[in-house]
């Protein structure tokens, strides 16, 4: 990989190593809602650190960068000296915060779709829980609003026997 930021890879092939990154450093993928209201940001930031902390500096965090918590979590990942792995469902997809942290990322993966959609999230939720340890879930506990939510995520990570860790503190609420 030889360091390159942003470097692409092709995720339609399955590979078992690390991308780069040492064997020992666990990966931790995050799903999460994008609907936080203004008042919960600063609650979820707090919570996703606190979880964090217990790896840093060691450690890979996935992210579609979706705004609300993939955005919070991929922040936290590089404040604290984690390395950010970025999954891009689409070629339209973000907006300038994504731009912002995708150009951060060690390594991208794209995937083959043009435009957002329910398809295009469901296989970037699927390379995500794939290529993870563990799934950080910053979740209400409330069902799939449609597909490719963050309930099918914490359903497939369930079902694939990954650990999953869910960030809900008292007093967070959804727009």
């Amino acid at each position: 990989m030889g360091g390159e930021t942003g470097r692409l890879r092709d995720t339609r092939v399955r590979r078992r190593h690390h991308h780069g990154h040492p064997p020992g450093f666990p990966r931790i993928a995050v799903t999460g809602h994008r609907d936080l209201t203004r008042d919960t940001v600063p609650l979820i930031d707090a919570e996703v650190r606190a979880f964090l902390r217990a790896y840093a500096p060691g450690f890979v965090g996935i992210s579609c960068l979706a705004g609300g918590a993939d955005q919070i979590f991929a922040v936290a990942v590089l404040e604290l000296g984690g390395v950010l792995e970025a999954i891009v469902p689409a070629r339209e997809y973000g907006e300038a915060s994504f731009e912002a942290l995708v150009v951060r990322a060690k390594t991208i993966h794209r995937l083959p779709y043009d435009t957002p959609s329910p398809r295009a999230y469901v296989a970037a939720n699927e390379v995500l829980v794939e290529t993870a340890d563990l799934l950080l879930a910053v979740w209400d506990g409330s069902p799939a609003r449609g597909r490719g939510g963050t309930a099918e995520v914490v359903e497939a990570a369930h079902l694939r026997r990954k650990r999953v860790q869910v960030i809900w503190p008292p007093g967070a609420t959804r727009e």
